[in-house]
């Protein structure tokens, strides 16, 4: 049996997780993320774990037994490994697999985006398994995507293969993305634009609604009130997903994936959500029927990219 660890580096913590080759998760943890060097700190942490992990399992050799290391880092990275900036993680100009694998004396590493392996982790053993194709949306703060394309990441020339979030979807936005764009698409769909198009909607109209009744509106509110039959959060739901399925149906014309896969905070609403999506996807839909695309909920959650970090060092 042959094993990979994969590493998913947060600005917070670093997940860490033995898969092996049948992709069971042996084990699984958590480190700190320590700042400071270029990187350097939290990398020497990473082979440091790895080292003290293998060395409490007899059963497995770290010399004979462990094909690599696959690291998922949130910032976009080239096709041969580098890294331009990654500003969660305070770091520059740096090849990240080049630095670990040196720490841990040659052991094979590769790198990708954090988004795009929690995406080939979701292909390989979650809501895509079975599939080579899919796309996956994250829902969170903001919204990430990654897309797998015959079993492989497309991360595109300038490392922003994927970045589904700052995609356009409104002309006339007068608020700033986060990015420095206007009507990107996180203004919309991510929890954070949930609330905000809740908000607008509200000071738009008079509608009754149990939304105006709640102080801190969240992004579970909008769904949880729309969910009850609340009109309002309703309506302002569908807006936001659909923007969502205007920016799917051209990513369908574009790589034509098996399925897509929704996940973050936000996919907790559940089916209620995907359905929703789905029924704004037909209407946008014309040269390939909408229900040629499953959308699936993300299954790995935290997981997920410990299992694509690992999946980059297993064979094909």
């Amino acid at each position: 049996m042959k094993y990979c660890v994969g590493a998913d580096i947060g600005g917070t913590t670093i997940k860490l997780g033995i898969i092996d080759e049948e992709g069971a998760l042996i084990s699984k943890w958590e480190i700190p993320t320590r700042k400071g060097e270029n990187g350097l700190l939290f990398m020497k942490d990473i082979a440091d774990e790895i080292r003290k992990a293998f060395a409490e399992k007899d059963d497995i050799s770290m010399e004979e037994d462990v094909l690599g290391v696959g690291i998922g880092i949130p910032g976009p990275v080239l096709p041969d490994g580098y890294v331009e900036v990654c500003v969660n993680l305070d770091v520059k100009d740096i090849y990240p697999a080049k630095l670990l694998s040196d720490l841990l004396g040659g052991m094979p590493a590769k790198v990708a985006n954090d988004a795009n392996v929690a995406a080939l982790g979701e292909m390989w053993q979650g809501a895509g398994k079975g599939h080579d194709s899919i796309c996956m949306v994250t829902l969170g703060t903001g919204v990430g995507g990654g897309i797998v394309n015959e079993g492989r990441i497309v991360p595109g020339t300038h490392g922003a293969g994927g970045e589904l979030g700052h995609m356009r979807v409104v002309d006339d936005e007068p608020e700033q993305c986060n990015c420095g764009g206007h009507g990107c698409l996180e203004q919309y769909a991510s929890a954070t634009g949930i609330v905000r198009v809740a908000k607008r909607m509200m000071a738009s109209c008079s509608d009754e609604s149990r939304m105006r009744e709640i102080e801190d509106l969240s992004a579970k509110d909008v769904c949880d009130l729309a969910k009850d039959g609340d009109e309002l959060a309703l309506r302002s739901l569908s807006y936001s997903m659909d923007k969502l399925a205007f920016i799917l149906s051209h990513i369908a014309l574009a790589t034509d994936p098996q399925v897509f896969v929704i996940g973050g905070g936000v996919s907790r609403a559940g089916t209620f959500l995907t359905d929703m999506i789905s029924e704004a996807l037909g209407r946008y839909q014309s040269i390939i029927k909408a229900d040629k695309y499953d959308v699936a909920l993300a299954t790995l959650g935290n997981n997920a990219g410990i299992y694509g970090a690992a999946k980059l060092m297993f064979p094909d």
